[in-house]
């Protein structure tokens, strides 16, 4: 394990202060960033996704910043190709990958491998959806538990997307979809982690945080953004691009919708609840160290812990 290439994890829920964190790391040991979010990678999206400035960007480069179009898909499985060609180069240059962001699937999909799950079924999932018109939710969760208690156990009974997938699996390939997940040995990450969580201790000082981000958003020309954006032909609401956290409410109030107060409280609650499921990927990480993201001397205690637990001298 010891002959492994170090590596840096910054993790944290939206508004934590992770890229503040990664870039105090970046000038005080020898690292190059990588930038671990599904909506950062898309030229254009800058306010609403919270894109570091580009004078920030100059001092600190981030890789897998800008590197598609919004009407492109990108995936769990396309990011930790080029994540892992990123950490190779800067492991060859003699320097420490650190992997920064909060897209939480990516870094499980890094650090853990991908199983190979058969590709979507547009008949198989035309089916599906005629069956939750007809039977209802509940009636597919409950087939789910028969053909897949494990995915049953995990998904929850009120997650149709999820549902719908693992049934789809399943029919597919006739095999449950945890089985299919659990063939992924041999493909962890070929590096030594140091892993950090940084967020605040107070879930209240993380609801202020996105408030005042979002409304700074706001201020900074986020309408202005989506509007140019939904003047796009190629654009629509269903893209994931536009999924991103935000641009759907902001979207939503240029087609009318909604008032500008309405946005504000929307776009607030939705942030809130991409933070609330993005601490409950944290919760379930292993082998990380917690920091309170308010605390005076957070880049001293993340610095001790990377230094011990990737044996690097002082």
């Amino acid at each position: 394990m010891s002959d492994l290439p170090p590596a840096i994890f910054v993790m944290g829920p939206t508004a934590a202060g992770k890229t503040d964190l990664a870039i105090a790391l970046a000038e005080t040991l020898p690292c190059e960033l990588i930038s671990v979010d599904s909506a950062l990678v898309y030229r254009g999206m800058d306010v609403g996704t919270a894109k570091p400035e580009p004078e920030i960007l100059q001092r600190a480069p981030h890789r897998l910043i800008d590197i598609l179009d919004p009407a492109e898909t990108y995936s769990a499985a396309r990011f930790r190709e080029d994540a892992l060609a990123a950490m190779a180069q800067i492991t060859a240059a003699g320097r420490i990958p650190l992997l920064v962001g909060g897209t939480m699937l990516y870094f499980r999909a890094l650090e853990q491998g991908l199983s190979q799950l058969p590709a979507a079924d547009a008949a198989v999932r035309a089916r599906l959806d005629a069956e939750l018109e007809e039977t209802g939710l509940a009636a597919m969760h409950k087939r789910l538990q028969q053909v897949d208690p494990q995915a049953a156990a995990r998904i929850h009974p009120h997650d149709p997307q999820r549902i719908q997938r693992a049934l789809e699996v399943f029919e597919i390939s006739g095999k449950p979809m945890s089985e299919l997940q659990a063939r992924t040995a041999g493909n962890r990450l070929p590096y030594r982690l140091s892993k950090l969580i940084i967020a605040p201790a107070s879930r209240a000082t993380l609801h202020a945080r996105i408030e005042k981000r979002f409304k700074r958003m706001l201020e900074q020309g986020f309408i202005n953004e989506v509007a140019r954006l939904r003047q796009r032909s190629d654009l629509a609401l269903s893209m994931p691009a536009m999924r991103a956290v935000g641009y759907r409410q902001a979207w939503e109030y240029l087609d009318g919708k909604y008032g500008y107060e309405a946005l504000v409280e929307r776009g607030v609650a939705a942030t809130r609840q991409f933070a609330k499921r993005q601490l409950t990927w944290l919760r379930a990480e292993q082998g990380a160290a917690w920091l309170d993201s308010e605390a005076d001397d957070l880049l001293p205690q993340a610095l001790k812990y990377i230094s011990t637990t990737l044996n690097l001298s002082e």
